[in-house]
């Protein structure tokens, strides 16, 4: 099997994303639902919904728990905020995923996982989703038009014990864990992750039937065919609180939008790399706050978009 494939900008060029025609409105560019946030974390849901609309995502749903709901919606206006029923920790009640299916079902992508924080109720909940919202049957037949995923940090909690729901939406979703939720899922230690990072993205990618964008120094994609693809030109300013938030709202603003879960990962892994590169030029290396790289999303994008004829 062949290696890892370099991302870079010439090659993003050769790949390019979906663009709207000018004829096109908001509800063209997709319609993303970010499922996210705590009474303790709030703020991965803001983070994780600005990067979907910074990445042009047309319209955008967040669902969050009720007591911090009203003030995510003042602090992202351009969202509409639900509230839903809390466990004691602070966290999303794994019973709200009926009315979320139902939301879910109107929009073309859901994000799971940022700034949540009671992990059983979020495995509960995903499983519940991902089961309610399944587009094929479990032979990976794909039928129907439901949402794809992308799951990040407490969603993938319970992946690994039972992976019959993700089986069922056949390659149409995103995961992106860092080294220590790749040992969980795969039930072995941090060490061995770190030791061959590829074999267990692709190991994960296989068994998972997912796109896997396993995060660290050098960011390795993985198909469940085993294409693998590295991103290795980002920037240690990137290792910051809330960063991998924004990367998750980022991929799924490109999903939205159009693209295919592989294309999705790449150029969500790529433009997150280099907001943090743009930033480390003009501020330093460290430092620079996860909702800075929001604002560098679109300069980077139209860096690589084809010239307009």
């Amino acid at each position: 099997m062949s290696e890892e494939t370099p991302i870079t900008a010439d090659r993003l060029r050769r790949m390019p994303l979906p663009q709207p025609d000018g004829d096109g409105d908001k509800e063209t560019r997709g319609r993303v639902l970010v499922i996210a946030g705590s009474a303790t974390v709030p703020g991965g849901a803001l983070l994780a919904g600005i990067g979907a609309l910074r990445a042009g995502a047309g319209k955008l749903q967040v669902a969050t728990a009720a007591s911090v709901a009203p003030h995510l919606a003042l602090a992202l206006p351009e969202a509409l905020v639900a509230g839903l029923a809390e466990t004691p920790d602070g966290g999303i009640a794994a019973d709200s995923a009926e009315s979320l299916a139902d939301r879910a079902s109107r929009c073309d992508t859901v994000l799971i996982g940022p700034g949540m924080m009671d992990e059983p109720a979020v495995a509960a909940l995903t499983a519940e989703l991902l089961t309610r919202l399944a587009p094929a049957d479990l032979d990976g037949d794909p039928a129907g038009d439901g949402p794809r995923f992308v799951l990040d940090a407490a969603a993938l909690t319970g992946l690994g014990r039972d992976p019959t729901p993700l089986h069922r939406h056949g390659g149409r979703v995103i995961i992106t864990p860092h080294a220590g939720e790749m040992a969980a899922l795969l039930g072995c230690d941090r060490k061995a992750v770190d030791a061959d990072p590829l074999g267990a993205a692709r190991q994960a990618a296989a068994w998972l039937r997912v796109v896997v964008a396993l995060k660290g120094g050098c960011t390795r994609i993985v198909t469940p065919e085993g294409e693998a693809w590295a991103y290795r030109d980002g920037t240690i300013g990137l290792a910051t609180s809330g960063s991998g938030d924004t990367l998750a709202g980022i991929v799924a603003g490109l999903l939205a939008r159009g693209a295919s879960p592989l294309q999705a990962a790449i150029w969500g892994v790529f433009l997150h790399g280099e907001a943090g590169n743009r930033l480390s030029r003009r501020i330093g290396p460290l430092g620079f706050l996860a909702r800075e790289l929001l604002a560098e999303i679109p300069a980077a994008m139209a860096a690589l978009s084809p010239p307009a004829e």
